[in-house]
């Protein structure tokens, strides 16, 4: 553990885990919290962050991130589609965007950050369908699905995945793959790690993620496998790299659905690193292990997703 994650961990054990130790999860708090806690990271030179918020942008609501050579010379590109954590219920593209762009910068594919409806205003399934709509919106925009991968971060990590699942009953073409950090994946909250990490875990504590779940489940079934994507059927996914913390008490979450995945023959990078907080990714480039992950994600991007010449689709024909 590097003293940059030490000192992380010992920030989220006096400012956030207390929080979560907390009888009742108020929606409003955490988004208070949330909001204190934005950094404003710059946009990384040679790139442009456009912000699509209108409601006519629907279903691509939310914010693209482009090189401007790409956008000049029509040189390829990959397209991430991404998922912010959160529980489903608070943090935003905000929130979010010093991971978003340290992994465009490194990996060199434009990103579109998803700004999907927020639980308990819009439970299950709304952000699915969001995921989903914004998704098939890429191709029809004539960016081939093997060119594209799907990711996200703890809730955004679960929906991630549960698109995958999503797209493949629906017999749409397939993303080259997907790339989940510290995902929420069982909403069921049976995971032996709940109890096993409660107390190691920096950020959370085992009981607040149960009562976290309520307000995205709503009225389903806590195991539908578009909602806790662990209790899914996962053959036929495209390749999967999943990155987690020992120490999280999330951890089951990930080493469940890791093995799930290889039973079903899914090609599965399961990375369980060290002693480190609940997506860690957030900290870079404070956090040398946030970067380190994040160059381990782009290896894996570059391995499974096609370049492509994007011409002319770009943010701007996207919102026409």
């Amino acid at each position: 553990m590097s003293w940059q994650s030490a000192v992380a961990c010992w920030l989220l054990k006096k400012q956030f885990r207390p929080e979560t130790l907390k009888p009742h999860v108020s929606v409003e708090r955490a988004r208070v919290h949330a909001t204190a806690r934005i950094r404003r990271p710059k946009v990384p030179r040679g790139w442009r962050l456009t912000e699509r918020s209108s409601p006519s942008d629907a279903p691509l609501r939310g914010e693209w991130l482009e090189r401007a050579d790409d956008l000049a010379n029509r040189s390829p590109a990959r397209t991430i589609l991404y998922c912010h954590g959160g529980g489903y219920y608070f943090c935003s593209l905000a929130s979010h965007r010093a991971l978003v762009f340290e992994l465009a910068s490194r990996s060199g594919a434009r990103t579109f950050s998803l700004d999907y409806r927020l639980a308990p205003e819009h439970p299950f399934p709304a952000a699915l369908d969001d995921a989903l709509a914004a998704y098939r919106r890429l191709l029809a925009h004539d960016i081939p699905a093997d060119s594209i991968v799907v990711a996200g971060d703890s809730a955004g990590g679960g929906l991630a995945l549960a698109t995958l699942v999503a797209l493949r009953d629906a017999g749409d073409p397939l993303p080259a793959a997907g790339v989940l950090f510290s995902p929420w994946t069982d909403l069921a909250a049976t995971g032996g790690t709940l109890e096993s990490n409660d107390g190691i875990d920096p950020m959370f504590c085992g009981a607040a993620i149960g009562r976290a779940a309520k307000f995205y489940i709503g009225g389903a079934d806590p195991t539908h496998p578009y909602l806790s994507p662990l209790y899914a059927d996962l053959a036929g996914l495209p390749p999967l790299l999943i990155q987690v913390s020992s120490t999280e008490v999330l951890l089951d979450d990930t080493r469940r659905v890791a093995e799930r995945a290889r039973e079903a023959g899914v090609a599965v990078q399961c990375e369980i690193w060290p002693e480190l907080p609940h997506v860690w990714h957030l900290w870079t480039p404070f956090v040398p292990e946030a970067k380190q992950a994040l160059e381990r994600a782009t290896q894996f991007m570059r391995t499974h997703a096609r370049e492509r010449a994007p011409g002319a689709v770009g943010a701007e024909s996207m919102a026409r």
